[in-house]
């Protein structure tokens, strides 16, 4: 078994994350990765519940997007997407939502819309989707990003998706349901909200990764929390599992990006 990855790393570490989870709501890209690795691993009862419908999918590959024909072939259940909402998501019946993110900020908060002015974007981006909806009802909700000063950014100029948008208590003034971002997953490390002021904090750093080299990377003074913790390495079996998981996606065409 070769050394790992930083995006090996990465994809570990959040789907262990899901240990223990019943019901995960995934969106493409490093989410389904993790999500569909987790299935394989730590959490093999765990639903994976796409916003086409999907109920309890079981995709052998990575899904291309969230209207592969896979999802629906190998899913316990099929609705339609205003049940996925309305009924499963909404009312927060799904235990954690997993989301990928072109910004995330401080407070994590996340940008899927444009970056520049909203009237004359530099870059427009795919968009919100159902990741709006997820962030604010999932009773949780986990965000794996690569770790890019682009990407962690002190302040969003476009909102797609609330984290704990201005600081404390601002979800609980909006009446939204889940608990918001308990965790943002990078290539780098682990960062999780402080209790007091809901700003990103430093909590875990993968092996081999320098302190400093988290802070030039992240668009805001970060703090680290006194008793940082060395994130634990992948196992033979979790490498096992992730690189059979991606090399059939490949030959597929699916990719894991």
């Amino acid at each position: 078994m070769s050394a790992w990855t930083a995006d090996e790393m990465m994809t570990v570490t959040a789907a262990r994350s899901l240990a223990g989870r019943a019901s995960c709501f995934v969106g493409i890209g490093l989410p389904s990765t993790a999500a569909n690795l987790a299935r394989r691993t730590c959490s093999p009862d765990l639903a994976l519940i796409y916003e086409s419908g999907a109920i309890g999918a079981k995709p052998t590959t990575l899904p291309l997007s969230i209207g592969d024909g896979e999802l629906g072939e190998t899913a316990d259940a099929v609705v339609s997407v205003p049940e996925i909402f309305n009924y499963w998501l909404q009312p927060g019946r799904v235990d954690v939502g997993f989301l990928g993110a072109a910004q995330v900020d401080r407070r994590g908060n996340i940008n899927t819309t444009v970056i520049g002015d909203y009237r004359s974007p530099a870059v427009r981006l795919p968009g919100a989707g159902g990741a709006p909806e997820i962030a604010a009802s999932c009773r949780e909700t986990v965000v794996v990003v690569r770790h890019r000063p682009r990407t962690l950014v002190d302040r969003l100029e476009f909102v797609t998706s609330l984290g704990f948008g201005d600081g404390p208590g601002h979800r609980a003034a909006l009446g939204l349901r889940g608990r918001g971002p308990i965790r943002l997953i990078t290539d780098l490390g682990v960062l999780e909200p402080d209790p007091e002021t809901c700003e990103l904090t430093l909590t875990s750093i993968h092996p081999g990764v320098a302190v400093d080299a988290v802070r030039a990377a992240t668009g805001w003074p970060l703090t680290v929390r006194a008793d940082l913790r060395v994130t634990e390495e992948p196992t033979a079996a979790e490498l096992t599992a992730l690189r059979s998981l991606t090399t059939r996606s490949s030959t597929r065409g699916g990719g894991v990006a």
